[in-house]
């Protein structure tokens, strides 16, 4: 049984409070995720300023979720694959495209592969890009300044991720079919 508390707004620190607020309105109820994160106040508005951040980029949202998705994946973090799932299916990802993802493949539609690719090889680098990386991600039409902006979705995700893996937090019903379980390492 997990030690961290699923916050409310009527629970959460007072800090918490209003990103909880403004989770709730931009989702229709509060992520699991966000109600751990709201224990600790630094933590959960350190997010909502990067999630904000990231949600007004240059990203498409289908590109954002498929970036959210790769990363969870990457960081086998299980909560935020099932809620990421959900979201990119909702975003017109294909189902083929978010299958690929989850079992550690490359989407077939060539943009988001490279962000797909690129977000994998920043994660699996720990941010060491080759210049071969950078010059794939170019190739498939992005831009430099993109290349910036996928560092600030690892971020966001990043939070979340690691989050999940030491707070886990329970999968709500609507993305238990989504659910998806880290392979044996």
């Amino acid at each position: 049984m997990s030690s961290y508390p699923v916050y409310t707004i009527e629970t959460a620190p007072a800090q918490s409070r209003p990103v909880l607020r403004q989770l709730q309105q931009a989702f229709g109820q509060i992520p699991n995720i966000a109600g751990t994160m709201a224990g600790s106040p630094v933590l959960i508005n350190a997010f909502i300023g990067v999630f904000e951040r990231v949600h007004a980029s240059s990203l498409t949202e289908p590109q954002i979720q498929t970036l959210l998705l790769t990363n969870a994946v990457a960081n086998a973090s299980e909560w935020p694959v099932a809620f990421h799932t959900a979201l990119a299916l909702k975003e017109g990802v294909t189902p083929a495209d978010v299958d690929a993802i989850r079992n550690g493949g490359l989407p077939a539609d060539p943009g988001l592969a490279a962000l797909s690719a690129l977000a994998r090889a920043l994660i699996g680098k720990r941010g060491r890009l080759a210049e071969s990386d950078q010059r794939h991600f170019l190739e498939a039409g992005f831009d430099a300044g993109q290349i910036l902006e996928v560092i600030a979705v690892v971020a966001a995700s990043t939070i979340t991720n690691y989050t999940s893996s030491v707070t886990r937090p329970p999968l709500e019903t609507q993305f238990e079919a989504f659910a998806w379980h880290a392979p044996a390492a």
